[in-house]
């Protein structure tokens, strides 16, 4: 019984699945339909909008397509135009020009008529002139030649006087606008560096107390003078001046060392030769010492930096060295300082001037290469030791011995014959003084018509007097720019010399 309940169970639900999977399989058909109908109305509806879509954007392509097809039309259109227009202006020019062409013509055949008639004319013109100057020959008594000879040299006179005013007049507006400046700077310049002059000789005075001291000075039979001149190599004067003993050479170096020596053995009191030649060597030793610390306490005072420790000794040898009278350091720190001044005022580099103006005499206390001018040596000193080109440049080319290339190098020259030539600043020896005074008044006296010549004011000024009936006021310009030049190329002084000619006219009357 309960199997045929359970079986019964079993087939009711069976029944019961298989009816429901059927009606959900209605079910699901149904709704299937439904979604593909809706999908295929949304589909239909999308592609006509995307015709719809395609149309606008192809109608909207169309429209600029024929918009700028218009556009260039127009364009095309006129350029056609303009072409046209250029055509009928250029069709115009060449029948214009053609009418003109046709004038030049007409014209150039009557400028040949005219010009042979001309040439006719001119024939006989020159027939008549050829006439007239057989007449005047005749009359005149002279030929042609002649006239034009003397005619030519009419002018060349008359050129050379207004020549010589020209010149005259060119030079004195040059040196009225051209010197303001220069004097100015100049002027400012010796304004602004002031420099003591030391006045130095070949002998220098060691004065004693008595003469016990110049006795043992002299040592027996003089060997203690004698080792003393040849541990320092000067001579050593001992007369009868009293209180002193005369140190005489041309090297201040070493008379310096024989000062010091000479010094140090009276105050320590023991003078023999053994003890002589240990003082030298140790105030030899001194003064190198103090060449150094002058040449360093120089280049600190000027500003100076990184100069080779070689070149500083030289810069401290120069205080005892002497150019003309004038201490050559004292010197050299006044050109580098008028140097630094005038670059300033130019507009240039200050320290490099000074420092070419410091180092420009560097060759005279160099023992290197006597024969070799100072201003070639001190150059080829400032190559070897690095200096720059344009500072080598102007230490070789300050006295004009070596072409300029360097902008400092005329300042250099310039502030070293500033320094030597104002007064006061150098001394010569009389004998070599006296003779280029002399060699200035037999130059000027050389020249014809010149009565007297006069070297005044220190050589400074040549006065030169010439007769008035020799010599006329435009030979006297040219005289004076004639002398000066031959000065200038055949003689050495310091500075500028004056050339002043003077012509004068006198007539004397005595009433009794």
């Amino acid at each position: 019984m309960w199997l045929f309940l359970l079986i019964g169970a079993v087939v009711g639900a069976i029944a019961a699945l298989a009816i429901y999977i059927t009606v959900t399989k209605t079910v699901n058909k149904g709704r299937a339909a439904a979604i593909i109908e809706k999908a295929e109305l949304e589909a239909e509806s999308i592609k006509q909008q995307k015709i719809l879509q395609a149309k606008e954007k192809f109608l909207q392509l169309k429209s600029e397509h024929d918009q700028k097809c218009n556009q260039r039309n127009n364009e095309l259109r006129e350029r056609e135009n303009n072409i046209k227009s250029r055509e009928g202006q250029l069709n115009q020019q060449a029948s214009e020009l053609g009418k003109k062409q046709h004038d030049l013509d007409s014209q150039r055949g009557q400028l040949k008529a005219q010009q042979s008639q001309l040439e006719q004319k001119m024939a006989e013109c020159q027939a008549l002139t050829d006439q007239a100057n057989k007449e005047l020959e005749s009359i005149a008594g002279m030929s042609a030649q002649d006239a034009k000879n003397q005619l030519i040299e009419n002018m060349k006179a008359e050129a050379r006087t207004e020549a010589q005013a020209y010149i005259n007049d060119t030079m004195d507006e040059a040196r009225l606008n051209a010197a303001k400046e220069a004097k100015r700077i100049v002027i400012n310049t010796i304004q602004r560096t002031a420099t003591e002059t030391a006045i130095e000789n070949a002998v220098t005075t060691f004065p004693i107390e008595n003469d016990e001291i110049k006795g043992r000075i002299i040592g027996r039979e003089g060997r203690n003078i004698r080792a003393l001149e040849a541990a320092t190599g000067v001579e050593i004067v001992v007369d009868d001046t009293p209180d002193a003993i005369l140190i005489s050479a041309f090297d201040p170096v070493r008379r310096e060392v024989a000062r010091l020596s000479l010094h140090q053995l009276v105050i320590d009191g023991r003078i023999h030769p053994a003890r002589i030649e240990e003082v030298v060597a140790k105030v030899s030793k001194q003064l190198e010492d103090e060449i150094l610390e002058t040449g360093k306490r120089t280049c600190i005072d000027l500003g100076i930096h990184g100069l080779n420790i070689e070149l500083v000794k030289l810069i401290g040898r120069m205080k005892y060295r002497s150019s003309y009278g004038q201490n050559l350091l004292q010197h050299s720190r006044e050109v580098a300082n008028i140097c630094a001044v005038m670059a300033s005022e130019l507009g240039l580099n200050p320290k490099t001037a000074k420092r070419a103006g410091l180092l420009h005499d560097i060759g005279k206390v160099s023992d290197a290469d006597p024969e070799l001018p100072h201003a070639f040596l001190g150059a080829k000193l400032a190559e070897q030791y690095k200096e720059r080109p344009d500072i080598v440049n102007a230490i070789g080319a300050h006295h004009e011995e070596m072409e300029m290339t360097s902008i400092i190098s005329p300042l250099v020259l310039v502030a070293d014959a500033i320094s030597g030539a104002r007064p006061g600043a150098r001394r010569e020896v009389i004998e070599s003084y006296i003779k280029r005074l002399k060699g200035m008044e037999d130059l000027a006296a050389s020249y014809p018509g010149v009565t007297k010549s006069y070297a005044i004011q220190a050589g400074r000024e040549l006065r030169v007097i010439v007769g008035a009936d020799e010599v006329s006021d435009d030979q006297a310009a040219r005289l004076s720019t004639e002398i000066a030049q031959r000065i200038q190329d055949e003689m050495t002084y310091p500075g500028q010399v004056k050339i002043t000619v003077i012509r004068e006219t006198r007539s004397i009357a005595i009433a009794k």
